[in-house]
């Protein structure tokens, strides 16, 4: 059912198949039910019909309240071109969204207030929410202004109205913010104040960090807690986030909107982070540096040598390190190098990526 729900609610056309050579069942009666509760453009295919004697067999089908009936035969292949043509008579031509716009989505586990922060970042005085016909692509995007400028916001916990249906669902949860991951610039992570950092938090985290997306994260229901240290709870939040001690944190409650409006200000950061270029020169200075600064162990007589650096890649930045054995680069040591770069560049709320390659390697 929980499927089946899922389905309906990101659907323009519901396609109703029943089978012609039966009677109708519970099963239909209480899938009519479900159709007609949604208000969407509902075809019920009644499947199964083969000859012209059995075509009478369809009004029976229309006691189960349906305008729009549609006999086929799967079997001999009949019946589809005037269902495809029924399903597609109203659909518009989508207006094309700039691919440039900047998505973000907000993830999390379910229950921690996704649907909440969401209805109350569109509800900001700043922003303002599209309403013309064809802007969204998908059930759960919502193309909004701030500030002047269109952005795209990916809501995970499904439609707004009907959201707590899969917040109950870890699975479909889950399912909706792997794909919300995939289309999006930036990860709001939201985590829940009131009860803490759990496991299945930082595996929704880590999905964000595989996919190489920027983060900001979000402790949400802020005002929940009795001791409001946002300094103790950063601590909190850095030894269980480990991986992602170069995120930026947000503290706020979207139910009663307090600090609401500190959320835009880094989700547009760390955009800008995951984007940045360095130039070459400027790079290999402060690699240079880091390296004479502290160099790198040697093993059984030999050292690493970093003979360039380049960028060579943003969405997430990456950076090419063109040494003479790549085999002597130490975990410890690439971490290093990372650090040197972050200390120099502002690359809050984005990974990076470091890569080795011997001299003359393509």
């Amino acid at each position: 059912k929980v499927q089946a729900m899922l389905a309906i609610d990101e659907s323009d056309v519901i396609v109703f198949i029943v089978d012609g050579k039966e009677e109708i069942t519970s099963n239909d009666l209480k899938v009519r039910e479900m159709l007609l509760k949604t208000n969407k453009k509902v075809i019920l295919a009644v499947n199964k019909l083969d000859n012209k004697q059995m075509l009478d067999e369809i009004y029976r089908f229309y006691e189960l309240g349906f305008d729009n009936i549609i006999p086929l035969s799967a079997a001999h292949n009949r019946g589809f071109e005037d269902l495809l043509e029924e399903i597609t008579k109203d659909f518009h031509e989508n207006e094309e969204i700039d691919e440039d716009i900047l998505k973000f989505c907000i993830i999390g586990r379910p229950n921690v207030g996704k649907s909440s922060l969401i209805n109350a970042l569109l509800n900001e005085e700043r922003v303002i929410v599209s309403n013309n016909a064809g802007t969204t692509r998908d059930a759960i995007d919502t193309v909004m202004k701030y500030n002047g400028n269109e952005y795209i916001a990916i809501d995970t916990a499904g439609m707004r109205k009907k959201g707590k249906i899969y917040e109950n669902i870890e699975k479909y949860s889950l399912i909706r913010s792997l794909k919300a991951i995939e289309r999006s610039n930036v990860c709001v992570i939201v985590i829940n104040a009131e009860e803490g950092i759990i496991e299945h938090d930082k595996h929704i985290a880590g999905y964000a960090l595989e996919s190489g997306k920027a983060m900001v994260l979000v402790v949400n229901k802020w005002d929940t807690v009795e001791n409001k240290n946002t300094k103790e709870y950063e601590k909190l939040v850095r030894s269980e986030f480990q991986f992602l001690s170069y995120a930026p944190i947000v503290y706020l409650s979207a139910l009663t909107k307090k600090r609401i409006h500190t959320l835009m200000p880094e989700v547009l950061k760390v955009a800008e982070n995951i984007k940045r270029e360095i130039k070459t020169s400027v790079l290999n200075e402060v690699i240079t540096d880091a390296y004479t600064l502290n160099l790198p162990p040697s093993y059984k007589g030999k050292r690493l040598k970093i003979y360039f650096t380049n960028q060579s890649g943003t969405k997430p930045p990456k950076f090419t390190f063109h040494v003479n054995n790549k085999g002597l680069v130490h975990f410890s040591y690439e971490r290093y190098l990372e650090n040197k770069i972050r200390e120099n560049f502002d690359f809050e709320g984005t990974p990076i990526v470091l890569q080795f390659k011997n001299r003359g390697e393509e």
